[in-house]
């Protein structure tokens, strides 16, 4: 369960399960994380309350991921960033983006879970070293959803909740 203290993460991707999901892994995991399906959405958001990490996919309607990076950080200077896509053509973008002075890591997708947790956790502890009474790690999850150490998918995940309230 995240704590006041946890990181502050968030996860924007226009499709609302690839979102939720991973936001629900994260939070599982000891973050503050919010999902948003819109990259406007996530930008007015973070008006009220900056995000430690952004996570986004790059290819969304209204504006790219890519694009979403480059405002966060102009914004929120100490905003950690983090890009994925399915199109390794993206690469292209994020070249881009660098010729223009911003260096951003682009994972493809798939990516599994714990590699992405890994590469979470790198950027975290960087932002939560550095915030005052801030812990120096991210919680670890209390209990794994499946046997395999793998995050379930969304149907898992409320079987497994609903399974856990009858313990």
């Amino acid at each position: 369960m995240p704590t006041s203290l946890a990181p502050r993460v968030f996860v924007v991707d226009d499709e609302h399960v690839i979102a939720s999901t991973l936001a629900a892994i994260l939070q599982m995991h000891g973050f503050s994380a919010k999902f948003f399906t819109s990259p406007l959405e996530a930008l007015a958001a973070a008006r009220a309350k900056s995000p430690d990490l952004l996570i986004s996919d790059v290819e969304m309607p209204s504006l790219s991921g890519i694009d979403l990076a480059i405002q966060m950080k102009t914004l929120y200077p100490a905003c950690k960033i983090l890009l994925f896509s399915g199109q390794p053509s993206n690469l292209d973008l994020l070249d881009s983006a660098r010729a223009q002075g911003h260096d951003f890591d682009l994972l493809l997708k798939p990516i599994p879970p714990p590699e992405l947790l890994a590469e979470i956790r790198k950027r975290i502890r960087s932002v939560s070293d550095g915030r005052p009474g801030s812990p120096s790690k991210v919680e670890r999850p209390r209990r794994s959803m499946t046997s395999s150490g793998v995050p379930p998918l969304p149907d898992q995940a409320i079987r497994a909740e609903r399974n856990h309230k009858l313990d």
